[in-house]
């Protein structure tokens, strides 16, 4: 399982709905079926320069957005990457 290694998202595990029939017709003939799913996170394996040093880490997609919003990763957040 991988991990984000700046914001520590990692794969939960959540339920998923099946809206069968009633939901549009105002009854509920069956009811919804709850069954387990797990959501992923996008974890990619980038090379990021950090203090001078280039590094290879696992980062989600969203912090790399951030990354090259602002540019650096001590702009946004106060991490320590190892």
């Amino acid at each position: 399982m991988a991990v984000c290694q700046i914001c520590n998202k990692k794969t939960i595990m959540g339920r998923s709905i099946s809206h069968k029939r009633g939901v549009a017709g105002k009854r509920w003939q069956k009811r919804a079926q709850v069954t387990p799913r797990l959501f992923i996170a996008n974890i990619q394996k980038k090379t990021i320069v950090v203090n001078g040093v280039s590094k290879q880490i696992n980062i989600c997609a969203k912090c790399i957005k951030r990354i090259n919003k602002f540019g650096s990763i001590k702009t946004y957040k106060s991490i320590s990457v190892l």
